[in-house]
């Protein structure tokens, strides 16, 4: 086995900080996404809270008033599921993508 040269090892220092700079930028994008995603379910929350706070004050029985909150808790409960699925898929997708470079310097260092 040869003693690889100052070049040679320069090259593989070169590759493994082109490798982590494109780790740390898949990062950087899917967690920016998780960061959208969890503003918008947490803005859309708080609306949906207002419209119920008016919807409550509206009503004119306490029937109404338990039907308007079934619903809202129905829905809420719909679009949690919903946000929290889309957001457990982004750090999926987020965690499958990180690790593609990874992948690829073990898979030339073999």
């Amino acid at each position: 086995m040869t003693t690889p040269s100052f070049d040679d090892i320069q090259k593989i220092g070169r590759e493994n900080v082109d490798q982590a700079l494109k780790s740390f930028g898949t990062v950087s994008k899917g967690l920016q996404a998780i960061a959208v995603e969890v503003a918008d379910y947490s803005k859309k929350s708080f609306e949906d809270s207002s419209a119920l706070v008016e919807k409550l004050l509206g009503a004119k029985t306490i029937d109404k008033a338990i039907e308007v909150q079934s619903a809202y808790v129905k829905t809420s409960y719909e679009t949690y599921l919903a946000r929290v699925t889309k957001i457990g898929e982004l750090y999926a997708d987020l965690a499958k993508e990180s690790y593609k470079p990874v992948e690829a310097a073990i898979a030339k260092a073999k």
